[in-house]
């Protein structure tokens, strides 16, 4: 994601609706982004006046608002606003299903984190007032997708003006050979790991060469342990704002795979993620 031009928010007359509106409005204008607001339903005048005060109430867009109203299965209505629309980013907070009064973000995440043809944003704590953004995660596993995912958390942390970037390797326990039975193996485990995260850490470094970290310190963190569950753990012990992660792969076998990884974090959301395409 080398630009965000074009925003899409999910619109969900939900108790978040407006705090949705706010982040995607703080977004769209540190981005200079044009925003679309979809609402999968029925098009009321009740519904369109409420949406209209919200937008009255937000901080002046610097580019335009559009709102599309289309009754249908939420992915679909989604997948297509996003196609129309040459969407590079979209949003989701709380999704309704109409007429069970029913919110959701995890399975309808789930599906579009695969067929979206843009970067997703899931927000779990949206805010009204403007909470600052004080540190990013992003993963650096080795993945050709990587590099562009590490280049995407700098576009971020330089608009949401984060000073801190942590990427973690995250390295399969597979990888430690050594079993570990006493002092000696001990050891040469403990050697191996080392081995292992100097080669990691020169490959992330790497990546940066090309980077502009100007006035950002980053930290490079080796992580032993299940993908997708260890840098979401990490991410919540740290405190973290934003998980930034790469996209799931296409092909059926590995994204078979990759599904495990990823559902630890859409199960329980550690925090704010955005999952680049």
């Amino acid at each position: 994601m080398r630009s965000i031009k074009k925003i899409l928010i999910g619109i969900a007359f939900s108790p978040n609706l407006k705090p949705n509106i706010f982040e995607a409005t703080r977004l769209a204008n540190m981005f200079d982004a044009e925003l679309v607001g979809v609402h999968v339903g029925e098009k009321t005048k009740e519904k369109e006046e409420q949406l209209q005060q919200l937008i009255s109430e937000v901080p002046s867009l610097k580019k335009s608002f559009k709102a599309v109203w289309q009754e249908g299965k939420p992915i679909e209505v989604i997948l297509k606003a996003c196609q129309n629309e040459q969407i590079d980013l979209l949003i989701l907070g709380a999704l309704q299903q109409e007429n069970l009064y029913k919110y959701y973000v995890g399975s309808v995440a789930r599906e579009l984190t695969r067929k979206a043809p843009c970067s997703v944003l899931l927000l779990i704590k949206p805010s009204v007032e403007r909470v600052l953004c004080k540190q990013i995660v992003v993963n650096g596993l080795e993945d050709h997708k990587t590099k562009e995912t590490i280049e995407t958390s700098f576009l971020i942390s330089k608009g949401l003006d984060c000073k801190r970037v942590t990427i973690v390797e995250e390295v399969s326990q597979k990888e430690i050979e050594v079993k570990v039975s006493d002092d000696a193996s001990l050891r040469k485990a403990t050697l191996q790991k080392e081995k292992i995260k100097r080669r990691e850490d020169s490959r992330v470094q790497k990546i940066l060469e090309g980077i502009d970290t100007n006035g950002i310190t980053v930290k490079t963190q080796s992580i032993f342990g299940r993908r997708g569950y260890s840098i979401g753990h990490y991410a919540k012990v740290k405190r973290a704002d934003l998980l930034v992660m790469n996209a799931p792969k296409k092909t059926r076998l590995i994204d078979r795979v990759f599904r495990h990884d990823l559902e630890y974090i859409l199960s329980e959301l550690p925090t704010d993620v955005l999952i680049v395409k």
